[in-house]
């Protein structure tokens, strides 16, 4: 498919309907909003806005409602460059999250809406990610759809790196997103696997245990790699992890090692949609290569430089409102880096 975009994104296309909060409520508390407004978001959403600001060719495949939230995605997906063929229109509500902003832009996020949990992929989905560079995958993926995009990962003789971030705790997750079973089988398949503290207590039981987790599936997966190839062969194919720890920075995992690495400190007016911008600042320098259509592989570049590019256009964006609403463009990010060197 020569149509088809170098990167596939697949995940939720939603409306955020925004409080700004006084405070976030403790159980029986309460809070005053000063402001209420809604904006684009969506896991999948933002990780395609951000990488199309980065001047990525990108697609995403998603489903939204025949309602008013449903028409308010598609037109603010219109004013960007993602390709917005494969997001699909059905009877359910759309999906939507009601977001509480507290001033320390700390928030609370609650979802609702069954159109995304009820996509499913039909052929043309599978042949855009056969043949495309890239694939990511959200944890809120429904688990039919996650399971399918493996499949075609793993059936496909020049698959695509799979990035996949875990994104929501496992309670969360059941029911409505990627499944325990089908996470595991992703720990192992990804070339890039991204989890926030929440999700790895969840899932793995504590920072400890998940870098001792991933390691392991990262040695097992070169180990059968080197099986292939032969014995002497350089393990050269590494898949690479990472723990974000908001600002108290992230751990990654790469390369038979793991390190940490600091946040960039600015003022933060909301911290919506970070995990997602540096997601797609990752994919841009760790997966996507050099050029359009170029599928690198993971180990393409310097591993402290990609990190850095990623974390800084989660900064930037965290120093406008919403979701999407400070997603930079790359020649701001590399301004906003040459600033602190």
């Amino acid at each position: 498919m020569s149509d088809a975009p170098s990167i596939v994104a697949v995940g939720a296309a939603a409306i955020d309907e925004w409080y700004a909060v006084s405070n976030l409520p403790e159980p029986d508390g309460g809070a005053f909003a000063s402001e209420v407004t809604s904006a684009f978001g969506g896991v999948g959403a933002n990780v395609a806005v951000a990488l199309d600001g980065l001047d990525r060719d990108v697609g995403l495949v998603s489903r939204v409602g025949d309602d008013e939230y449903g028409r308010r995605a598609r037109e603010y997906l219109a004013a960007t460059g993602v390709d917005a063929s494969r997001v699909r229109v059905g009877d359910d509500p759309s999906t939507r999250s009601l977001i509480l902003s507290a001033p320390d832009g700390e928030r609370a996020i609650v979802t609702t809406g069954d159109s995304f949990r009820e996509l499913r992929l039909d052929p043309a989905d599978r042949e855009a990610i056969a043949a495309a560079a890239v694939v990511f995958l959200t944890g809120y993926t429904p688990d039919a759809v996650s399971r399918d995009v493996l499949d075609v990962v793993e059936s496909t003789p020049d698959p695509p790196a799979l990035v996949f971030d875990l994104s929501g705790p496992v309670e969360e997750l059941v029911g409505r997103g990627t499944e325990p079973d089908t996470v595991r089988r992703l720990l192992h398949r990804a070339d890039l696997f991204v989890a926030g503290d929440v999700a790895a207590a969840a899932y793995f039981g504590g920072e400890a245990a998940a870098v001792d987790r991933i390691a392991a599936a990262q040695r097992a997966r070169v180990d059968a790699a080197d099986g292939v190839r032969g014995a002497g062969d350089p393990a050269d194919d590494w898949p690479r992890a990472v723990l974000t720890h908001g600002a108290d920075g992230m751990t990654v995992v790469a390369d038979g090692d793991v390190r940490r690495f600091d946040a960039f400190d600015v003022d933060v007016v909301d911290a919506t949609g970070a995990g997602d911008a540096f997601v797609a600042g990752l994919i841009d320098r760790w997966v996507a290569g050099e050029g359009e259509g170029n599928a690198a592989t993971a180990g393409n570049g310097p591993l402290a430089d990609g990190v850095r590019f990623a974390a800084a256009v989660a900064a930037i964006n965290c120093t406008e409102r919403f979701a999407q609403g400070g997603l930079p463009t790359r020649e701001e990010v590399e301004r906003f880096i040459a600033a602190r060197e």
